[in-house]
């Protein structure tokens, strides 16, 4: 038997046919779906006749564009409005579970997933949303699809793809105090660059990725199209077993134990080979925030922006208004965005909480946390996390997208910085002119308290 990586197991496992030097056609385990890559590809559905497959292995949520105010009146925007109608009439037509606004499981479509048990080791996701590659940590094979992949998948359940080349990422070490799972993922794409996975699909390995909840492995994985890579994955362990145990939709009993029992096999071999490696060390990394405008644009909390000369770079900086040589500290920040797929789950909440408790939220600042599912809403209220939050100052709000990517009403405003957990830090990406600084929960919640970039190094020793 050849040696074979995680990634390859579990794709083999999945090809229905090939075409001699050429793509491959895979079969898709689950498909996820939303109100906004999903309408177009049910249309082509019905203007050429097409059934869908496997109603049955697709889970439709609205996420997106909803409200995060409000969510039990009409919602006011009429594009979204209309994307939500026509997601509710597509499911119903096509008999797809939806999991729409007010349902005790709706949520952002990588946050409800995982804690309902739907992602699990081994298999196949796709979604018409970048950031699938969440599920990779898990052990799944999960990245994002365009529209006409969708309807593919609608219509066979399969998709015709290229199988990306194979690349590693090991940490290992003892991360500092203080240092999150986002910090080690903007640590990574900072270091590695935001194409230095194009073409990839990344393993994560070493003891770092190992002693990590399964929460700080999604943020990990979620990120991994930051670095240009397909998706991102890291070997099924107890940690990932006990995550499962219980959910909603796990497998319960001695069908569990038998999973348990294949997903034990997912893991790479010693002899396997990779296309390309990186080894970086834990001690290194530090609370990270990004200056520029893509997620590689990332230095330490307290270092200096580098001096580089190109159009780009400068170009970045004029629009961010920072200046090379210069460190981000006492910064005045506005806003702050705890939330998106990458940073919404309740171990994001209790990080916050932990640190906002007793304290009071700067005068200056606008603070949204927006939880990633009515699930975390429920476990923040059950925790006492909701009084702690409130009691400082800040807001809580429903669960969506909101201020990721701005397709709501939660916008930030045209030269206002805002220090966000979410994932992407291009220009307009949360409101046009809006400016977005990447970081960690826990620098967020200091930087709400504070109302500028602090130093949390000095504060945490």
């Amino acid at each position: 038997m050849m040696a074979k990586t995680l990634f390859d197991k579990v794709w083999d496992a999945h090809v229905v046919d090939r075409i001699e030097n050429g793509p491959q056609i895979l079969y898709i385990d689950k498909h996820l779906i939303h109100e906004v890559t999903s309408p177009q590809a049910f249309n082509e559905l019905k203007e050429r006749g097409i059934p869908v497959a496997h109603p049955e292995k697709i889970i439709a949520t609205a996420d997106h564009n909803t409200p995060t105010k409000d969510q039990h009146l009409p919602v006011k925007d009429i594009l979204s409005r209309n994307q939500l109608k026509q997601l509710g009439e597509n499911c119903k037509e096509h008999n797809i579970t939806l999991y729409n606004l007010g349902h005790k499981y709706n949520g952002i479509v990588h946050v409800i997933a995982p804690e309902l048990g739907i992602t699990q080791p081994g298999l196949t996701m796709v979604c018409g949303d970048s950031h699938t590659s969440t599920h990779g940590a898990f052990g799944a094979i999960a990245f994002g699809i365009g529209t006409s992949q969708v309807a593919q998948v609608f219509a066979s359940q399969c998709l015709l793809i290229q199988k990306p080349k194979s690349l590693r990422v090991h940490v290992n070490g003892k991360l500092k105090k203080g240092v999150l799972p986002k910090d080690v993922i903007l640590y990574i794409i900072s270091k590695l660059g935001t194409n230095s996975g194009t073409g990839y699909f990344c393993e994560y390995a070493g003891n770092v990725f190992e002693e990590m909840s399964m929460e700080g492995r999604m943020t990990v994985c979620n990120m991994s199209i930051e670095m240009g890579a397909r998706g991102g994955m890291i070997a099924p362990d107890e940690t990932t077993f006990e995550y499962i145990k219980g959910k909603e939709f796990a497998p319960k009993g001695i069908g569990l134990e038998e999973k348990i029992t294949y997903w034990k096999t997912l893991k790479t071999d010693e002899e396997a080979n990779f296309d390309k490696e990186f080894f970086l060390d834990a001690e290194d990394i530090a609370p990270m925030l990004t200056y520029g405008t893509n997620p590689g644009m990332g230095i330490k909390i307290n270092e200096t922006i580098p001096v580089e000369n190109n159009d780009s770079f400068e170009q970045s900086l004029a629009y961010m208004n920072f200046q090379k040589g210069k460190k981000l500290i006492n910064t005045p920040v506005n806003f702050v965005f705890i939330g998106s797929c990458t940073n919404s789950r309740i171990e994001d909440f209790r990080v916050a909480a932990n640190y906002i408790k007793g304290k009071q939220k700067a005068s200056n600042v606008n603070a949204w946390l927006v939880p990633g599912s009515q699930q975390v809403v429920k476990q923040i209220k059950e925790e006492g996390l909701q009084t702690i939050f409130e009691e400082a100052g800040f807001e809580l709000r429903q669960p969506g997208c909101s201020a990721c990517l701005a397709m709501n009403e939660d916008k930030i405003p045209e030269g206002e910085y805002c220090v966000s957990t979410s994932n992407r830090n291009f220009e307009g990406r949360q409101g046009q002119g809006a400016r977005t600084i990447l970081a960690s929960p826990l620098v967020a919640a200091v930087t709400a308290i504070e109302g500028k970039i602090v130093d949390i190094t000095k504060q945490l020793n």
